[in-house]
This record gives C-alpha cells, sequence and structure tokens, in this order.
C-alpha cells in the first residue's frame, strides 16, 4: 500500500468547495492537475478524467465510490485488472467554522505494482495534489 495525503485550508463554505470541485466542465480552466473529466458526481457513475504529473499524461476511467454533497467525493481508479494497480481518490470537506473549510485530498494505491520501485515513483503525486489544491482554493474564495 501507498498513501498520499494532503490538507488545505479554504475561505468558502463547504456547498461553494463541492461545487469548484464538482464542476468537471471547469476543470481545463483551473485545475493543474486533473485538466480534463467528464461525467456525474454520482455514487457508481463512470468518470473520464485526464491527468498530468510531472510532464506524464494519463488518462483513466475511475467510478465513483461516493458523492456527498459538501461532505466527500470518492473514486477507484485501477490498472487493467483488479488488483493490480488500485487507487482510491477522496476529497474530504470539514467545516472548520462559519465559511471555512478544511480540505482533505488523498489517494490510497494498492495492488501487485505497487511494490515495483519504478511504479513507486510515479505514485508521488503529493506536488501535484498540493498544486491542485492551492487552485481549488483560490477558485472557491474568488466569489
Amino acid at each position: 500500500m501507498h498513501a498520499v495525503r494532503t490538507h488545505i485550508d479554504i475561505a468558502a463554505p463547504a456547498a461553494r468547495v463541492w461545487q469548484v470541485l464538482t464542476d468537471f466542465d471547469a476543470y481545463p480552466q483551473w485545475n493543474p492537475f486533473l485538466v480534463s473529466a467528464e461525467g456525474k458526481a454520482e455514487e457508481g457513475a463512470a468518470l473520464k478524467m485526464t491527468l498530468v504529473n510531472n510532464g506524464s499524461t494519463m488518462r483513466f476511467r475511475p467510478t465513483v465510490r461516493a458523492a456527498v454533497p459538501g461532505r466527500e467525493l470518492r473514486w477507484l481508479g485501477r490498472l487493467g485488472v483488479p488488483g493490480l494497480l488500485d487507487g482510491e481518490h477522496s476529497f474530504l470537506i470539514e467545516e472548520t467554522g462559519p465559511g471555512n473549510v478544511r480540505l482533505t485530498h488523498a489517494e490510497t494505491f494498492t495492488g501487485a505494482l505497487v511494490a515495483v520501485p519504478f511504479v513507486r515513483r510515479k505514485l508521488d503525486v503529493h506536488d501535484a495534489f498540493a498544486a491542485m489544491n492551492t487552485a481549488l482554493k483560490e477558485r472557491a474564495e474568488q466569489q
């Protein structure tokens, strides 16, 4: 297993952060990590996403595992067959005060390929998560 977890405080209400996070059509305008996304933030929905990390582009088709407005968005992506390389990506929005939230942005990677050193290096997405968090914060705080 390999896990990445980041946090950022945002001076915006949970509903606004949720709106920015789930407006997939707008991702190309602001998101430096997930540069394209299609689908609906609904449990069971299939998404089409493109990410950019360290100059590499990857397309994948995760399935939404949880979509609780203003609280949680989580999906599962797989490379090939289940158990080879699975990544559960999550966003947790927690209110910290009136009009303020803390966003926890994380991913847990599991599967046989996690132990391969070359693959494990590719799973280092901490900086990309931090860049997305900062961009999301700026967009949510604009309005």
